[in-house]
């Protein structure tokens, strides 16, 4: 006699090799996902990188990292100008109308400035990071996940550091005297913990090379910092995380990099030699 249905237990086969599959299926797409995002958060990197070029061609040196009357940067509300570095390249990034409304005589904490300071820009965001469009609109501040390197060890920011972005830095690219290829610009960091805001000048947009571990956004949570601790730079990436040498290019360093020749990348003038292959 003919069938014109499946039985029970085909079916439950049938069910069972789609799950099978299906669960084989899901984390090639997360990881496709994943690499799409890390291009992503790459091609940020590349825009930021060529804006500060940009700048340095038209101001005739680099964006200085963070503006105050003296040091070291406390990473406290109001306990300074602490107007940074990445409002000054706001018009080589389409951001013309923010950096027009920004009042660079003002400290950036002032109600002058409190509207660009909520201001969030998606240049500036690591699309890995599952906060990104999840802002605590209770606190209304627009973040970084990326900063500058303004130093190669754990320090205050200071006028005194050896990275590229510092208190009242103005260099020229030729006092990269290490290369504009083996000197760290800008890598990736896990947030903004103390809502300071990209506007400012401080931990929250700028980072050193004293370690580079694989943290959680939990960690960063659970981590107290003191006013002037500053931290390193970390990323939502597995494995490392993007960085962007003086050059513009874009690299990524992983977690098992060599602690000296990472600190030897966030210095600008130590005068080491550092061999490609020593960079992953």
């Amino acid at each position: 006699m003919k069938r014109n249905a499946f039985t029970l237990v085909e079916l439950l086969v049938v069910i069972a090799i789609i799950g099978v599959l299906v669960g084989l299926l899901l984390p090639a797409v997360q990881a496709a996902r994943e690499a799409a995002r890390r291009m992503s958060c790459s091609n940020n990197m590349v825009q930021i990188a060529l804006s500060v070029h940009h700048y340095e061609f038209s101001m005739e040196h680099l964006p200085d990292g963070v503006t105050d009357d003296q040091g070291p940067i406390r990473n406290e509300e109001n306990a300074g100008n602490h107007i940074g570095w990445m409002t000054r390249i706001l018009p080589y990034i389409e951001q013309q109308a923010a950096f027009t409304k920004l009042d660079f005589n003002k400290s950036a904490y002032s109600p002058e400035n409190a509207e660009v300071r909520s201001y969030s820009i998606p240049a500036y965001r690591c699309p890995s990071n599952p906060m990104v469009f999840g802002r605590d609109r209770t606190n209304p501040v627009g973040t970084s996940d990326y900063a500058g390197c303004y130093h190669d060890v754990e320090a205050p920011i200071d006028a005194d550091n050896n990275g590229i972005f510092f208190l009242n830095s103005a260099l020229r690219f030729a006092q990269i005297t290490d290369g504009s290829s083996n000197t760290i610009m800008v890598g990736e960091h896990l947030g903004d913990k103390d809502a300071l805001g990209w506007i400012t000048g401080t931990r929250a947009t700028l980072r050193n090379t004293g370690e580079f571990v694989d943290r959680t956004y939990s960690d960063l949570m659970d981590q107290e910092l003191g006013a002037l601790e500053v931290g390193g730079f970390d990323s939502y990436h597995a494995g490392g995380g993007n960085f962007a040498m003086a050059d513009g290019s874009v690299i990524f360093l992983t977690h098992g990099i060599d602690e000296q020749v990472y600190r030897y990348l966030g210095n600008r003038s130590d005068g080491e030699l550092i061999d490609e292959t020593d960079r992953y």
